[in-house]
């Protein structure tokens, strides 16, 4: 079998594209599989999510659903959710700043004189190092604001458009050349097409098994360049105010729910052509009221309902929507596949928030969903002794069985066991 580097890319016209790990980029395939690597992935709705709709009743593998659980039905074996985890003293100068923390566990954060600590992906990033060509990618719904912290305490911005983020990891070339190519993806042209060649050359050279993985792999990218076209397309529609320097995917953030979907479809072409192995993504408060049918009040707002069931019933629709989301990321983690396994389960995938009650500022008994990674899911396991147990423990056992070697971060009093 002719043997590929693994970082072969198709080139054409000045324009290139990743490709996912195949068999022939091994030397010794014929001897032995490659292992493919240990990935992370962690996604935060800022605004927490209504614990009613969310928390069973009973523990185990036999855990009754809720509301929010039965839209992931399909994905129950493959997450366990975590009740009972949290980091201690996170009452910061404003009430949401508890945002800085949820990865860095630093304590007391916004008072006088805080200074944030190092936050897990940048660890996992730095044992990575450049192994890939992005360390790590941060990911925002809204805002720069993102929740990964340099060792020096510094916030690192997060990308909020899809278009740069596909520019950045899938198009190279000069300058003019990809900017042909973003106005081809406008016109609904593939980067696959002008790649036929390559490709063609490619599958003659791949594997029965390499060429099922290209199928699906050119087929996520087709997917994805649809998706931002499509909405790439409100740029040509009047709007109230519109900065014709910034292209943006999508304008409007009242459509929180589509600007989230568009990184979902992303983050798997990060990971399967190996362009990063650690994503953080931040589902912000958009200050504004989502484009969702029923809502007529805007998230932060809502989050805040008082026990008023009209406020809840909307905020349940905005929640509801944000965890499809999430459920759509395991749904195409699980349909791509690497050596014989599924994508997700070389991939730990974070998915909580900061707030445990967002109704009364508390970041306390946290929601977490953790998937995929390879662990044994299907259950839900309340951590909730005599008080929380430190959420930096569930990190510890991440960065562990990534490589990582330390016993220690943040909070942390051991690495997690639950099972």
């Amino acid at each position: 079998m002719p043997h590929l580097h693994r970082r072969t890319f198709l080139r054409s016209a000045g324009v290139s594209l990743a490709l996912p790990m195949l068999e022939c980029m091994n030397p010794v395939f014929a001897a032995s599989k490659m292992t493919p690597p240990r990935r992370m992935v962690f996604v935060c709705t800022a605004l927490g999510l209504h614990p009613p709709n969310l928390w069973p009743t009973t523990t185990g593998k036999d855990y009754e659903s809720t509301p929010y659980l039965n839209l992931l039905q399909n994905h129950r074996n493959d997450f366990t959710l975590f009740a009972g985890l949290s980091h201690e003293h996170q009452t910061g100068r404003q009430p949401h700043d508890s945002e800085m923390t949820w990865l860095t566990a630093a304590e007391k954060p916004g008072t006088d004189g805080f200074r944030n600590s190092v936050s897990v992906d940048q660890i996992a990033a730095a044992h990575h190092g450049y192994s890939t060509r992005f360390p790590s990618v941060t990911l925002g719904t809204m805002k720069p604001q993102s929740q990964s912290y340099t060792p020096g305490g510094v916030m690192i911005p997060a990308e909020v458009s899809p278009a740069n983020l596909f520019t950045k990891m899938f198009l190279s070339g000069k300058p003019s050349e990809v900017e042909r190519q973003r106005r081809q993806l406008a016109d609904g042209r593939s980067i696959l097409d002008q790649l036929k060649s390559e490709t063609k050359s490619l599958r003659g050279r791949a594997s029965h098994s390499d060429n099922h993985l290209l199928d699906d792999y050119f087929e996520s990218v087709r997917i994805a360049e649809t998706n931002i076209a499509a909405a790439a397309g409100w740029m040509d529609r009047p709007k109230p105010v519109i900065d014709a320097e910034k292209p943006q995917d999508i304008n409007d953030p009242a459509d929180i729910l589509g600007r989230t979907q568009l990184l979902m479809n992303l983050v798997p072409l990060i990971l399967q052509t190996d362009s990063s192995r650690v994503v953080t993504v931040m589902v912000q408060d958009h200050y504004v009221v989502p484009k969702i049918d029923g809502v007529t009040g805007n998230h932060h707002n809502l989050s805040h309902h008082g026990q008023d069931p009209t406020k809840i019933d909307q905020l349940q629709k905005i929640e509801a929507g944000i965890v499809e989301c999430f459920g759509s990321l395991l749904d195409s983690m699980k349909t791509k596949s690497e050596e014989g396994s599924r994508l997700l389960d070389q991939t730990s995938v974070l998915f909580g928030s900061n707030l445990g009650n967002a109704n009364a500022h508390e970041a306390k008994n946290l929601p977490v969903f953790l998937a995929g990674g390879g662990y044994d899911h299907g259950r839900y396991v309340d951590m909730k002794q005599d008080k929380d147990t430190p959420l930096s423990n569930l990190f510890v056992r991440l960065l562990q069985d990534a490589g990582v070697e330390t016993d220690t971060f943040g909070q942390s009093t051991s690495a997690l066991s639950w099972t």
